[in-house]
């Protein structure tokens, strides 16, 4: 079983790919409430996007809401650290109950901070911005427990999915399966029904979404779309 994966419950493996709600989207007054939804929905893990308006323009949760809401789901907690300076947060996120943390490629600490996550105990990933090339990630993959492509310029929810992530993705699954690595792939930004069977047909092990599921009606089906069954 994979350290992302919730295995289904009549013990069997899970068909298709994992689903990890961005909680960026969620309602923040009841984000407790908003976790217990999406993981009775059948969430796999739940992605948490911390940025620091340096990395990108926006602000968002810190290392006490994540540790508030550690005690109230059982999924993996993967902290996505969208920031200037990840070595400042890894340490404080890592405490606070992150099973795993992705710095970005493009700062100049991210081989330092993956060291650190390594050492804290914590899963390790590394993510690259719409205008990186995969090729980036290249020297990495070998430390790799997860890689994430992004859809979207990070910073802000609800923006549309660009479809060149999925030659990255594709790139990546090539790469992994010539050197028998084992890290997942993972793609964030504007994922929904429609772009998610082309996000898994190009070799896609996660699929990070937000406002799709987070506005959805049906939230289980919702999940279950994503999935592809």
């Amino acid at each position: 079983m994979s350290w992302w994966r919730r295995p289904a419950e009549d013990g069997q493996s899970r068909q298709g790919p994992g689903v990890a709600p961005s909680l960026l989207a969620a309602d923040f007054a009841d984000l407790r409430g908003e976790a217990a939804s999406l993981e009775a929905a059948g969430a796999d893990l739940f992605h948490v996007d911390v940025m620091d308006g340096h990395f990108v323009p926006n602000l968002t949760l810190g290392p006490a809401l994540l540790r508030s809401l550690r005690p109230h789901t059982s999924l993996p907690l993967d902290v996505h650290l969208m920031v200037q300076r990840p070595l400042d947060f890894v340490a404080s996120f890592a405490a606070a109950g992150a099973d795993a943390l992705t710095v970005h490629v493009e700062c100049a600490q991210a081989g330092e901070a993956m060291r650190e996550i390594r050492a804290r105990g914590a899963r390790v990933g590394l993510s690259l911005n719409p205008a990186t090339p995969p090729q980036a990630l290249q020297p990495w993959l070998a430390q790799l427990d997860l890689a994430l492509v992004m859809a979207v310029q990070p910073g802000f929810g609800g923006q549309p999915f660009q479809p060149q992530a999925l030659a990255k993705i594709e790139a990546l699954a090539a790469w992994r399966a010539a050197a028998g690595h084992t890290f997942a792939i993972a793609v964030d930004g504007g994922v929904d029904e429609r772009n998610a069977v082309a996000c898994r047909e190009a070799g896609a092990d996660i699929l990070v979404s937000g406002t799709f599921l987070f506005s959805a009606a049906d939230r289980a089906g919702a999940v279950r779309q994503l999935r592809g069954g």
